[in-house]
């Protein structure tokens, strides 16, 4: 009976470690699993956002390239225009002398045009000859004139035909890039929109603790930010927007792009640089990642869809994405380092 109890206490106690194990076993799975989870979403919501924050700065540099088509295409209409006048100035000049044309074509026809050496044969004295030569040459050089000027208006009027036309067909090749690019920019736009709202809506929708795991996901520094004040101007007026939001296509004064921010910092110190992020890389002076100062751009990601600015000590400033404030984070958080310029 002694031996039936122990055996059943053994029983019992081997049940409950194996039933504790199992739990144990079933926990931690699950923590990690969890755990995994929650970085998944983090990386998958970051990959969606780079995606749409390279199509954003595309659809900035298309909408900045269809300005400056629409101006091009002004311009050119503007060519046509004055063309055109000019030509059809001339033409009036030219019809204006028709009838000088026409009479001296009717006074030779009836023989009332002389030449000099006929007028002299026929004259009674030498001042006489002189008198009628004078006459006669002075009608001839009116006559050449007009004849000259008519020309010369023809001339013009024929080069200011050709210009136009010219002008007109550049003009109208140059609409049609216009309106490819206008078709381009809607559709990109299209797309950005849809991008976007898929992005505002996942991250709307986390939880307090993936929300929190979101903005830190580059590493933010918060301490010590006051020290980096000073030594540049632009880096001075970008980091009085530290804690502002990001917005897809913004530049301030209350929300940023990675480029928008860059923008409007030397903005605000009287300096316009350009406003997408290739092209803000392609318009400075480039610098080496080794000489480095505080104020400088650097591109990241390659075809430079992604920049932040130098802010010394081996950090940036960057505006990151939808639901991330604008931060201090180190360079390597930026990501895959492209270059960097200076203004």
């Amino acid at each position: 009976m002694q031996h039936r109890r122990t055996h059943l206490r053994r029983l019992i106690a081997s049940t409950t470690v194996a039933a504790t194990l199992s739990a144990s076993a079933a926990i931690v799975p699950s923590a990690v699993a969890q755990e995994l989870t929650a970085d998944a979403i983090i990386a998958d919501l970051e990959k969606l956002s780079r995606e749409t924050e390279e199509n954003s700065q595309e659809v900035l540099r298309l909408d900045g390239d269809v300005v400056k088509q629409e101006e091009l295409v002004l311009k050119l209409q503007g060519e046509v225009e004055q063309a055109t006048r000019l030509a059809e100035e001339s033409r009036g000049e030219l019809d204006r002398h028709r009838d000088d044309i026409s009479r001296f074509a009717r006074q030779r026809m009836r023989g009332d045009v002389v030449d000099p050496i006929t007028a002299v044969i026929g004259s009674s004295d030498a001042q006489d000859a002189l008198d009628r030569s004078s006459y006669v040459n002075r009608l001839s050089r009116d006559k050449e004139g007009t004849l000259s000027e008519v020309a010369k208006r023809q001339r013009e009027a024929a080069d200011g035909f050709a210009r136009a036309a010219s002008a007109r067909a550049v003009a109208g090749v140059q609409l049609g890039a216009l309106e490819r690019q206008r078709g381009e920019l809607e559709k990109k736009s299209g797309e950005l929109e849809r991008r976007t709202q898929e992005v505002r809506d996942r991250v709307d929708s986390l939880s307090p603790d993936e929300l929190a795991a979101w903005r830190a996901k580059d590493n933010p520094i918060t301490d010590g930010l006051g020290m980096l004040l000073g030594s540049s101007g632009a880096v001075d007026a970008a980091m009085t927007k530290v804690g502002s939001p990001y917005s897809w296509g913004a530049a301030g004064p209350d929300a940023f792009d990675c480029s928008g921010l860059m923008y409007w910092a030397y903005q605000q110190l009287g300096k316009s640089i350009p406003r997408t992020s290739q092209a803000q890389l392609a318009g400075g002076t480039p610098v080496s990642r080794d000489q480095l100062q505080p104020g400088d751009l650097i591109g990241f990601y390659e075809g430079i869809t992604h920049v932040g600015m130098y802010v010394g000590n081996g950090m940036i400033i960057h505006a990151s994405t939808y639901g991330v404030p604008v931060q201090v984070v180190p360079i390597e958080q930026g990501g895959p380092y492209q270059g960097a310029v200076r203004y």
